[in-house]
């Protein structure tokens, strides 16, 4: 059985994760975070850690899509 843990972002954050994953294969803000953390993760451990660029250009795309202020 997998065990689960709560993040908590802000509302409005969660508002705008809904309006981007409308029509998308994502069911719920979680499978989207899910993804994204996951993704980064494998990331990590294919190189063994991500530099400074890797994290800052990551960062810059989740800010375009409006998931980081």
């Amino acid at each position: 059985m997998t065990e689960y843990t709560t993040v908590s972002i802000p509302k409005e954050l969660g508002d705008r994760i809904e309006e981007t994953i409308d029509g998308t294969s994502f069911s719920s803000t979680s499978d989207l975070v899910r993804f994204l953390l996951r993704s980064i993760v494998i990331q990590h451990q294919r190189r063994g850690e991500l530099t400074e660029a890797e994290f800052e250009e990551i960062a810059d795309q989740l800010a375009d899509l409006g998931y980081l202020e």
